[in-house]
């Protein structure tokens, strides 16, 4: 008897769903709503519209998303900022073991005295940009 029970053999393909999604149904937009359908599915954030319009249809928390691009623009700018600023520090360094290195004490001391100066330049600068993101942060990202 155990002979004639066949094994049940994979066929192979994609595994079957629990609740396969098999009702379909249609609507129409006009072109206005078509537009303000699209642009609620671009700020939602979702990938897939099918997903988008049943959380819509049963009322589901929609998130949506809101892309300041100057807000992206100026931290990326900002960025490049602070990176320029990390390559001045390392060459200040530099530049301060040359000097001592390479001239006398008396005449590295007044070039110094000028580095120093513009060191408190841009200090000031730096500041003014600081104050200018957090001025920035509160006007537009709150």
């Amino acid at each position: 008897m155990e002979d004639n029970i066949t094994p049940k053999q994979n066929k192979g393909g994609r595994k079957l769903k629990k609740n396969p999604a098999i009702f379909r149904y249609s609507i129409s937009l006009n072109e206005e709503e078509n537009n303000r359908f699209r642009s609620l599915f671009q700020q939602s954030g979702m990938k897939v519209m099918a997903h988008f319009i049943t959380a819509c249809v049963f009322q589901k928390t929609i998130k949506t998303v809101k892309i300041d691009v100057s807000a992206m623009d100026y931290h990326v700018r900002l960025t490049n900022l602070y990176g320029q600023f990390r390559s001045v520090g390392i060459n200040y360094n530099q530049v301060v073991k040359i000097m001592y290195h390479n001239f006398s004490e008396k005449k590295a001391a007044a070039y110094l005295f000028k580095l120093e100066k513009q060191t408190i330049e841009m200090v000031k600068l730096i500041q003014e940009i600081i104050h200018l993101t957090q001025e920035f942060e509160n006007n537009h990202l709150k």
